[in-house]
C-alpha cells in the first residue's frame, strides 16, 4: 500500500508504555462494541507496546478461554495479529464488592506482570453500570490496588459517564473516587472529546489568524448545537427512564463541546491550559432559575410516526416505559454566556431521539452584513455566513458564504466550502475511544474531564431538573421522524431566528 504523504509523522511516535488494561464490566456491551475494537485498532496501528495485556473482570461466569473467544467475536474484521495478542488476555469472574474477586485479580495481575513485562503499570477502566463506580473505586482503595506496585509504576482509573445524576451524587462519587485515587490519576471519559472535529476546533481557532478574530459577539449572531439520533430507546428503556436526554447528552457531551467552542485561548495546549479555560467558559454560562426554565427550556417525548421508512411507536408505548412517563427524549434550550466574548450571543441546543437524521454539529451563524448594495431580486438566495463543525457522522467543517452566480446578471447566492477528514487525509479518522484509550495509557489527561468541570456542568443542569419535578411542567410531544415539537421552534422564533436543517 502506498503511504499517504499527508499522514507523515502523524501519531506514528505516540505509543503506549508497557501496561495492563483492567476492564471492569468486561462481559458487557460497552466492552464489546467500543473498548475491544479500539484496542484492536491501536494494535493494528502499532501503538500498543509489546508488553501489553488486557485483563477483564465481571460477574459473568467465564474462564480465560471463554473471554478470549468473546474478544475475537467482538472484532470480526480484525487484522491477523489480533489472535496473537488475545491469546494472553485473562479474565476474573466475581462480585465487585467481594474480597475474593480482588484477591484473585491481584494474583492474575502479578502473573501477567511477570509473563508480559508490564512492570506493574495499570489502567483500571470502569465500564460497568454507573451505580457500581462507587463500590469498585472504594474496593480498589481498600485492597491497595490504587498504589503502584513499583516506585516507577503508574496506576490510573478511567470512569465512564454519566458522572452522577445531579450535583449531589456527582460529589458523592467524587468522594469515593478520591478516597482511593488522586485527581491526577482519575480520567473521566467523554468520547465526544475524542472526536477529530472537536479536537480540530482548537486548531481551527488557534492556528489560523482569520478565524479567531471573528470568534466573538462582534461578528457572531448565534450558535446552534444539534445532537440528533434517528433511533428510539429500543432495549435501553430501563436505563433511559432513569436518565433522559438532559442527563444522557446535555450535561456531558453538549456542554463539553460547547466549552471547547466558547473557551478563551489557553496559554498552552496541555491539560492544565485547556481544562482551565473550559471551566471558565462553563462558569460563565448563566444557570436558569427554576422559574426561568419554562421560558428557556423545552422537554418533549416522541410520539408514533415514521422513522427511516418504517412505522415507529411512541416513547410511552416502548417496552419498559411507564405509561405516564415524563422522561424527556428531546430537549431544546437557550443558554447565555456572561463574559466579554459572548455577552448577548444566544447558544441554542437541541438533542433528541427519533429525529430525521443522525447528526451532531455546531453551527456558528454570523451577523448579516450592514448593507447589501445589490438589488433585492439579486440577493434572494443569500443567507448570513455560517461555519458548521460536523462532529458526526461525516466529520469535517463547512463554510457558507455568498458568491456570484455565473452569467450576465449580478445574482448572489449561498455556496459551500467543505473540508472532510476522509477526503483530505485519505483514511478513516481514528475512533474516539481509540484516541482516548491511548491518552489514558500514555498519561495525557487533556481530553478528559476534571472534577471542577463536572460540578460546573451539573450546576447548569440542576435547576432544570428541579423545575421538572413540578408535575405541572409541560411535556411536549413530537412525531417520530420530525425535527422536534413546535415549542422548540417557538424558542427561536421569539428571538427572530429559526433552527437550521442539517
Amino acid at each position: 500500500m502506498t503511504e499517504n504523504p499527508l499522514l507523515e509523522g502523524l501519531e506514528s511516535d505516540r505509543r503506549a508504555p508497557p501496561c495492563i488494561l483492567v476492564v471492569y464490566g468486561a462481559s458487557g456491551d460497552l466492552t464489546s462494541r467500543k473498548i475491544l475494537p479500539a484496542i484492536e485498532r491501536l494494535h493494528r496501528r502499532r501503538q500498543l507496546p509489546g508488553a501489553f495485556a488486557l485483563v477483564g473482570t465481571a460477574r459473568t461466569e467465564m474462564d480465560d478461554d471463554d473471554f478470549r473467544d468473546l474478544c475475537r467475536k467482538s472484532v470480526p474484521d480484525a487484522a491477523p495479529g489480533w489472535d496473537e495478542l488475545v491469546k494472553d488476555f485473562r479474565y476474573v469472574a466475581g462480585e465487585y464488592t467481594a474480597t475474593e474477586t480482588f484477591d484473585r485479580l491481584k494474583e492474575v495481575l502479578a502473573e501477567v506482570d511477570d509473563q508480559r513485562g508490564t512492570h506493574g503499570n495499570r489502567v483500571h477502566y470502569l465500564a460497568t453500570v454507573p451505580s457500581l463506580f462507587d463500590d469498585i473505586a472504594r474496593a480498589l482503595g481498600s485492597e491497595g490496588m490504587h498504589e503502584p506496585r513499583f516506585d516507577d509504576s503508574f496506576v490510573r482509573v478511567v470512569c465512564e459517564k454519566p458522572y452522577g445524576r445531579d450535583l449531589g451524587s456527582a460529589r458523592e462519587l467524587d468522594e469515593a473516587m478520591h478516597s482511593a485515587f488522586r485527581e491526577d490519576q482519575i480520567y473521566r471519559i467523554d468520547h465526544y472529546l475524542g472526536k477529530e472535529t472537536v479536537q480540530n476546533t482548537l486548531a481551527l481557532r488557534f492556528a489560523n489568524t482569520f478565524f479567531e478574530p471573528l470568534w466573538s459577539r462582534q461578528h457572531i449572531d448565534h450558535v446552534q448545537v444539534t445532537v440528533a439520533e434517528t433511533v428510539g430507546v429500543g432495549s435501553r428503556a430501563g436505563f433511559y427512564e432513569t436518565a433522559g436526554a438532559l442527563r444522557d447528552i446535555v450535561q456531558n457531551h453538549v456542554l463539553q463541546v460547547l466549552a471547547v467552542c466558547a473557551m478563551e485561548p489557553p496559554a498552552t495546549l496541555d491539560a492544565t491550559g485547556v481544562r482551565d479555560e473550559k471551566v471558565k467558559a462553563l462558569r460563565a454560562i448563566r444557570p436558569w432559575s427554576p422559574t426561568e426554565v419554562a421560558e428557556h427550556v423545552v422537554r418533549a417525548q416522541y410520539a408514533a410516526g415514521w422513522s427511516g421508512g418504517q412505522q415507529a411507536k411512541g416513547y410511552r408505548e416502548e417496552q419498559g416505559v411507564a405509561p405516564a412517563s415524563t422522561t424527556e427524549t428531546f430537549v431544546a434550550l437557550k443558554l447565555e454566556i456572561d463574559n466579554w466574548r459572548w455577552a448577548g450571543v444566544p447558544f441554542y441546543v437541541r438533542t433528541g431521539k427519533r429525529l430525521p437524521k443522525r447528526v451532531t454539529e455546531v453551527a456558528f451563524t454570523f451577523k448579516a452584513v450592514p448593507h447589501l448594495p445589490f438589488a433585492t431580486r439579486d440577493s434572494r438566495g443569500l443567507s448570513p455566513n455560517a461555519l458548521v463543525l460536523r462532529i458526526q457522522p461525516d466529520e469535517g467543517i463547512t463554510l457558507r458564504f455568498g458568491a456570484k452566480v455565473p452569467g450576465g446578471a449580478f445574482e448572489v447566492r449561498d455556496v459551500l466550502m467543505d473540508f472532510s477528514y476522509g477526503a483530505s487525509f485519505l483514511q478513516d479518522t481514528p475512533d474516539a475511544y481509540e484516541r482516548l484509550l491511548l491518552d489514558a495509557m500514555v498519561g495525557d489527561p487533556t481530553l478528559f474531564i476534571r472534577t471542577d468541570e463536572v460540578e460546573q456542568a451539573w450546576q447548569i443542569c440542576d435547576p432544570i431538573l428541579e423545575a421538572w419535578q413540578d408535575p405541572s411542567f409541560p411535556v411536549a410531544t413530537y412525531e417520530s421522524g420530525s425535527w422536534g415539537p413546535k415549542e422548540a421552534d417557538e424558542l427561536l422564533e421569539r428571538d427572530g431566528r429559526k433552527w437550521r436543517t442539517p
